[in-house]
């Protein structure tokens, strides 16, 4: 079987690795399709101390079923791993699970390969029309599902008539202002400091204004943000635009907690809350607005060969690309 190895800071190599052998709860998916998720590319600068080389990274999957009782169904793959039987997973909140792994983390292999493992229960059966590459979508999807259902529990008013901010044009920051205009926003601004990645977010949406920094609206007049970046500076420009009573949500998983204005949260009550993961409810949810075409044209999603995942990976990291998303290929 062939595999995009992780095998140290800024190396991937496409190569042979012994087939994974079934077993259990675990069975093959023959992947067809894996997008690179920022959290991957956290691991391939050498800054996560989970992936450790040689490993086979990657989650945002879709392909084929082999064995089990989905034997040869199409479906997307559910990475996150819970245990099911704790209080917060009897609840429905299966992300803050105390014993939550991935796949793509050690000990479970990614899907930057032929096939992978996984518990034929994290597989979500896909439209028989529906493309893989479009399918491996569901899981940033989902993520950005989430933030949305947190963020307007919160706010608690309609996003119709609501000031909307996102702060990142990467695939999450791009799903984001998505889905919410497919649950009503009229308007979203998007405040990202590529040019390119600015122009992908309009062409995606006519209801999208994407923005620089220094063009964000002005100080104390959004409802609500998500800060899909989680860096000092956007977290410093969410506190700034969020009106007094605003909502703030907090997606980005970048380390470190600079930016966060304690004295502006009391005195303005402000609502700054952390959005991780879903639960299997926004995973399917995802899998519908994929369905439904919500997504638009999806022109903002680049498309390459997995065996070419080396180079994609170098071209992430050179911060050139327009694209919001790369799905690797099979």
């Amino acid at each position: 079987m062939k595999a995009l190895v992780y095998k140290g800071k800024s190396r991937m190599e496409w190569e042979d690795v012994p087939p994974p052998q079934p077993g259990g709860d675990m069975v093959l998916l023959k992947v067809a399709a894996c997008g690179i998720c920022g959290s991957d590319m956290h691991g391939y600068h050498g800054h996560d101390p989970r992936r450790v080389p040689p490993m086979i990274m990657g989650h945002e999957a879709a392909g084929v079923v082999e064995g089990g009782a989905l034997d040869g169904q199409r479906v997307a793959l559910n990475p996150f791993l819970n245990c099911g039987t704790c209080e917060r997973c009897l609840s429905g909140a299966p992300q803050l699970c105390e014993a939550q792994r991935n796949i793509g983390l050690p000990p479970h292999a990614g899907a930057f390969a032929e096939g992978v493992l996984v518990p034929e229960r994290n597989l979500v059966p896909i439209p028989d029309d529906m493309p893989f590459d479009v399918a491996a979508l569901a899981e940033p999807l989902a993520v950005s599902v989430h933030a949305v259902r947190l963020g307007m529990r919160a706010l608690g008013e309609p996003l119709s008539t609501a000031r909307l901010v996102v702060l990142g044009g990467g695939a999450i920051g791009l799903t984001t202002a998505l889905v919410l205009i497919a649950e009503g926003a009229r308007n979203v601004t998007l405040v990202e400091t590529s040019a390119a990645r600015r122009a992908t977010a309009e062409a995606a949406s006519a209801r999208i204004r994407a923005v620089a920094p220094e063009e964000a609206s002005v100080p104390g007049d959004a409802d609500m943000l998500f800060d899909a970046v989680g860096a000092a500076a956007t977290r410093t420009l969410a506190f700034s635009l969020a009106r007094r009573g605003g909502v703030i949500v907090h997606s980005g998983l970048l380390p470190g907690c600079e930016g966060v204005d304690v004295r502006a949260l009391t005195l303005r009550e402000l609502s700054f809350l952390g959005a991780y993961c879903y639960t299997m409810a926004d995973f399917q949810q995802a899998i519908a607005l994929l369905r439904a075409g919500a997504l638009g044209d999806l022109t903002w999603v680049e498309r390459r060969p997995m065996s070419c995942g080396s180079r994609a990976f170098a071209d992430i990291d050179a911060g050139t690309l327009a694209a919001a998303k790369i799905i690797l290929t099979v």
